[in-house]
């Protein structure tokens, strides 16, 4: 079985010493869904859902949360992003979003980019829950992550 590169000799956690890496270009794309009531998803399309335009706050939060991730994931580097994008799109159950996250360093993006889906879902969540009791996420997941 191969040791994780998290754990240490003695068990103990410890931060990947990347140093040694040399710099490449990384991309990481990850996806994620969230059902939505038919009756939800007509007023976010609408843009009559209260706390305002759903996809354009979503995909802020998802930017904003990609770029804070080694804050919120005690292990990961701190990444200094040079692209994060997010595709936003209803679907007939809901609402399907996908982050794209780019960076050219010693170590790769994709827990930025599940991190992004993450937030852009639960910011859906957060602003439709008072019209729709029943949202379930689901699928987070990365797509793909590639070094070049």
């Amino acid at each position: 079985m191969a040791q994780l590169s998290h754990v240490a000799a003695d068990g103990s956690a410890q931060m990947v010493d990347v140093s040694a890496k040399p710099v490449s270009d990384r991309e990481a794309v990850a996806a994620g869904r969230i059902q939505l009531r038919p009756e939800t998803l007509a007023l976010i399309a609408a843009d009559r859902i209260a706390k305002g335009n759903v996809f354009a706050t979503a995909r802020i939060a998802g930017i904003q949360a990609a770029k804070q991730t080694s804050q919120l994931i005690p292990l990961c580097h701190n990444l200094n992003l040079t692209h994060v994008s997010l595709d936003i799109a209803a679907v007939e159950t809901g609402v399907e979003v996908k982050c794209t996250a780019r960076i050219a360093a010693q170590t790769g993006v994709e827990m930025e980019a599940l991190t992004g889906v993450s937030v852009a879902l639960l910011t859906i969540y957060d602003m439709c829950k008072a019209v729709d009791k029943e949202m379930q996420i689901s699928d987070v997941r990365l797509l793909s992550k590639t070094k070049r």
